[in-house]
C-alpha cells in the first residue's frame, strides 16, 4: 500500500540521538507527513535486544542524551515519545493506533541489530506498512569495503587507505526547520521511571561535573577542538596530563554527532588552514579505527566473547579476583595505571595512552583473561563503543586483529616516565603521591625513605606497594605465551 501525504509517520530514534544529519528524520520531514519521535529502552531480560544492554556509565549518558533530544525536537514543533520492551511489538502498536503508513529509522551495521529491524520490517510488512530504513552510523557500508576476496579487512592500514581513496563519505544532511506533531494524545515512558541514573548512592555526580551530553554540546566540542586543539594533536594526544583530545567519543558512541559530520568538519577545517593538517590527517585516522573495529563487529558479532585468533583460547589465563579487584580500584602500586584506573572511575573515561598501558598491565602483568578487563570498561566508560572496546582489548591482548604482538608488553614506568615526564597526570588522579619529585613518581618505591617521609608517603599504608614486579611479570608473560605456541603449534 502506497503511503498517503496526510497520514502520520514513525521515526524510530535508536542510537543516533541528534536531529542533523540524521536520514530518517531528514526523509520523515521531507515527506510533509505528522511525524512520531519514538525512541524504544530494548529490555535485556526478554532476550531480544538488538544491541549490547548499555554498562551503568552508558545508562547515565544516555538519560541525558534522551533529555538533550527531547529539548531539541520540542523546539521543532515535535516530542520524543519513551518506550520499553520490544521494538518489533512496540513499533507496529503504536503505528496502528495513529493510523501511521511508514516507519522510517537509521540502521546499526551489528548483526543483532540489524536481525532486530528484519523482524520489525517483517511485522509491519504483514500490516501494509512501508519500512523506510538509512545507512547513518558509518562512514561507510561494510560492503562496500572488502578484500579481494569478499572478506572484512583484518589489518588497518590497508582498510583505512581504501576507505580514504575509494570511498567520499556523504555530505552531512541539515536539520528540520519544523516538524509535524500528530493530534492524537500519546502515552510515553517517563525517563526517570526507567532508572537509567543511580540514586542510592548518586556516583554521577563526577559525571555531570565532567561531561554536558547532547547534540548541541557535541557540535560545540567539535568546533572547539577543529579550531583550538587540532594543531597540537599528532604530537599532544598522546600527553595524559594534557588536553590535547578531542572528547568526542562519547557523543559519536550515542550518535549526538555523526561520523560523516566529523569527516567533512574535519576535512574543511584542513583546507582552510592547511597549517593543521597533520593533526587532522592523525584525527581522522581515529575515526578511520573506530570505523574499523564497526567492521570488525559487522563480520564478528561475537568480538566480545571469543578471541579473533583461535590459538588465543588454549591460554593459560590466571583467575585471581584480589588482583582484578586491585586493578579495578587503582591500587596496583604503579602510578599511572592507579591513575588511569581513577580517571575512568571518576569521568568515566581514560587518556587512550593510559588505556592501552592499563590493558597491557591486566593480561600480561596479571595475566587476567582480557575479557574480564573488557566487561569492567564496559559498564564504567561512558563512551563503551560495541566495537572499539572489544577489538581494543583484542588488540592489546594479541588475540585480535591487527593486534600488538603478545611479546609487545607496556612498562608502565617507562611510559610514565616518557609521556607524563612531570607527573602532572599522576598528582592528578594519584593525589598521595603528589609531592614525590618527578625523579621518584613513576618509581615511588625507590624514593630515599626520607623523602617519602617528607611526602606524607608510607609504602603499604598510604600507597600500596607494586602488586607484581614488572620484570618477574613479565617473563612470566613471555612464558606463557611460549607455552601458547608450543601447544598450539
Amino acid at each position: 500500500m502506497a503511503p498517503t501525504r496526510s497520514a502520520p509517520c514513525i521515526v524510530w530514534f535508536r542510537e543516533d540521538l541528534r536531529i542533523s544529519d540524521h536520514p530518517a528524520l531528514h526523509a520523515a520531514s521531507r515527506s510533509g507527513a505528522p511525524i512520531v519521535c519514538l525512541y524504544i529502552l530494548e529490555n535485556p531480560e526478554a532476550g531480544e535486544t538488538g544491541s549490547r544492554p548499555f554498562g551503568s556509565a552508558s545508562r547515565w549518558w544516555l538519560a541525558q542524551s534522551l533529555r538533550s533530544l527531547q529539548g531539541r525536537l520540542s523546539e521543532l514543533g515535535s516530542q520524543l515519545i519513551l518506550r520499553s520492551g520490544t521494538p518489533a511489538r512496540i513499533v507496529p502498536e503504536l503505528a496502528r493506533r495513529i493510523g501511521a503508513e511508514t516507519v522510517f529509522w537509521n540502521d546499526i551495521a551489528q548483526a543483532p541489530a540489524l536481525a532486530m529491524a528484519d523482524r520489525l520490517e517483517e511485522e509491519l510488512r504483514a500490516q501494509e506498512i512501508v519500512s523506510r530504513r538509512f545507512a547513518g552510523d558509518l562512514l561507510a557500508e561494510p560492503a562496500a569495503l572488502r578484500t579481494r576476496d569478499g572478506r572484512g579487512f583484518r589489518v588497518f592500514t590497508p582498510f583505512w587507505r581504501r576507505l580514504q581513496s575509494d570511498i567520499r563519505p556523504a555530505d552531512p544532511l541539515p536539520a528540520p526547520e519544523k516538524l509535524s506533531a500528530v493530534s492524537a494524545e500519546l502515552v510515553s515512558d517517563r525517563l526517570e521511571d526507567w532508572g537509567l541514573e543511580p540514586t542510592r548512592p548518586d556516583w554521577a555526580a563526577p559525571l555531570r561535573e565532567t561531561w554536558t551530553p547532547g547534540e548541541t554540546a557535541a557540535q560545540a566540542r567539535l568546533d572547539a577542538f577543529l579550531e583550538e586543539t587540532v594543531n597540537g594533536y599528532a604530537g599532544g594526544r598522546d600527553l595524559p596530563g594534557h588536553d590535547h583530545t578531542s572528547g568526542l567519543s562519547p557523543h559519536l558512541r550515542f550518535g549526538e554527532v555523526s561520523p560523516r559530520q566529523i569527516w567533512h568538519a574535519a576535512r574543511f577545517a584542513a583546507a582552510e588552514r592547511p597549517a593543521v593538517t597533520t593533526g587532522i590527517d592523525k584525527f581522522l585516522s581515529e575515526l578511520g579505527w573506530r570505523e574499523f573495529c564497526r567492521h570488525l563487529l559487522h563480520d564478528r558479532p561475537d568480538l566480545a566473547d571469543r578471541n579473533i585468533d583461535s590459538s588465543f583460547d588454549a591460554f593459560p589465563w590466571q583467575r585471581d579476583e584480589a588482583a582484578l579487584q586491585r586493578w579495578q580500584r587503582g591500587q596496583t602500586g604503579y602510578p599511572l595505571v592507579d591513575a588511569g584506573m581513577r580517571q575512568l572511575w571518576y569521568s568515566g573515561v581514560m587518556h587512550n595512552r593510559v588505556r592501552m598501558v592499563v590493558a597491557s598491565f591486566l593480561v600480561k602483568h596479571l595475566l587476567i583473561d582480557w575479557r574480564e578487563g573488557e566487561r569492567w570498561f564496559w559498564d564504567t566508560l561512558v563512551d563503551a563503543d560495541p566495537g572499539s572496546n572489544p577489538a581494543n582489548w583484542q588488540w592489546v591482548a594479541g588475540c585480535g586483529a591487527d593486534a600488538a604482538p603478545y611479546f609487545r608488553i607496556f612498562n608502565p614506568i617507562l611510559q610514565g616516565e616518557k609521556f607524563d615526564q612531570d607527573g602532572v597526570y599522576v598528582r592528578r588522579w594519584v593525589p598521595e603521591l603528589a609531592q614525590l619529585s618527578p625523579r621518584f613518581i613513576h618509581r615511588p618505591w625507590e624514593a630515599p625513605p626520607l623523602e617519602l617521609r617528607a611526602c606524607g608517603i608510607e609504602l603499604g599504608t598510604t600507597y600500596p606497594r607494586p602488586i607484581v614486579d614488572h620484570a618477574k611479570a613479565r617473563a612470566r608473560a613471555l612464558q606463557a605465551y611460549a607455552s601458547l605456541r608450543d601447544r598450539t603449534g
